[in-house]
């Protein structure tokens, strides 16, 4: 076996080049076993996503403070590969950072970052990723995109253009205007992250407030019940009688 194949793999996230570049020089000095090797760094959450799902990484060094998306909701993402990297957050002072990360055991870097610190981290860096409740303690806002693996792919889906979310067994139906994606979260969940966008119309239904055009009452077998017409979709979705109250909110 190669001395690569040992080699610990750090792949670095931040929005700064020079704050990368940092992250270079200190692992570059970071000598001892095992041998620590860069598999590659990125600028943004996106790119992150998209490199951590073709390259083989054992750690990660994740920036919290991005653009688009910050370095929280990255590693909440990071949760559908197959094999998680573990994950050290780095982060300018910040008060509320630091306490919620100590309280909740999840590792970070202060910066500017000293290389005896980053040699800490990375000792103690084969322990598990953060768990997915730890993340959405630590979440100071609602994701921007909701993730589903496809091919061994993380697919990001902008939560703006969800139409609705729909309970499938285990699974959770995302439906877009272009297409559907199915994702493994709990529509309470959801519900309780993106309450605000989003209206419950049956028990195992959301749809996004914005994309309702209106109401139309439908009759069947004799019987009566409210559908939700929907922008950009044909597809109607029925109203449960329990959530017909949701009918009155949106005709006032």
């Amino acid at each position: 076996m190669n001395q690569d194949a040992k080699a610990l793999r750090v792949v670095i996230v931040d929005d700064e080049a020079p704050a990368r570049q940092r992250l270079h020089d200190l692992l570059d000095e970071c000598a001892g076993e095992p041998a620590v090797v860069v598999a590659g760094d990125a600028a943004n959450g996106r790119d992150a996503l998209e490199l951590l799902a073709r390259e083989l990484a054992d750690v990660v060094l994740l920036d919290i403070r991005m653009p688009e998306m910050d370095g929280i909701e990255v590693a909440q993402h990071l949760q559908q590969l197959d094999k998680p990297p573990a994950v050290v957050f780095t982060t300018a002072y910040d008060d509320y950072a630091i306490r919620a990360f100590e309280l909740h055991a999840v590792d970070y870097l202060l910066k500017p970052i000293r290389l005896e610190r980053l040699k800490e981290a990375l000792a103690r860096s084969r322990s598990a990723p953060p768990r997915a409740e730890t993340l959405r303690e630590l979440a100071r806002a609602p994701r921007t995109h909701l993730s589903a693996q496809e091919r061994g792919r993380i697919h990001l889906i902008p939560v703006a253009e969800v139409i609705y979310l729909k309970a499938e067994l285990k699974y959770v139906s995302v439906r877009t205007a272009a297409r559907e994606y199915l994702i493994e979260e709990s529509l309470t969940r959801l519900e309780q992250e993106f309450g605000e966008r989003f209206a419950r119309v049956h028990r195992n239904c959301l749809v996004a407030r914005a994309a309702v055009r209106g109401f139309e009452r439908v009759e069947e077998a004799g019987e009566a019940h409210w559908e939700v017409v929907l922008d950009g979709i044909d597809e109607r979705i029925a109203v449960s009688r329990r959530q017909q109250q949701v009918v009155r909110e949106f005709s006032r």
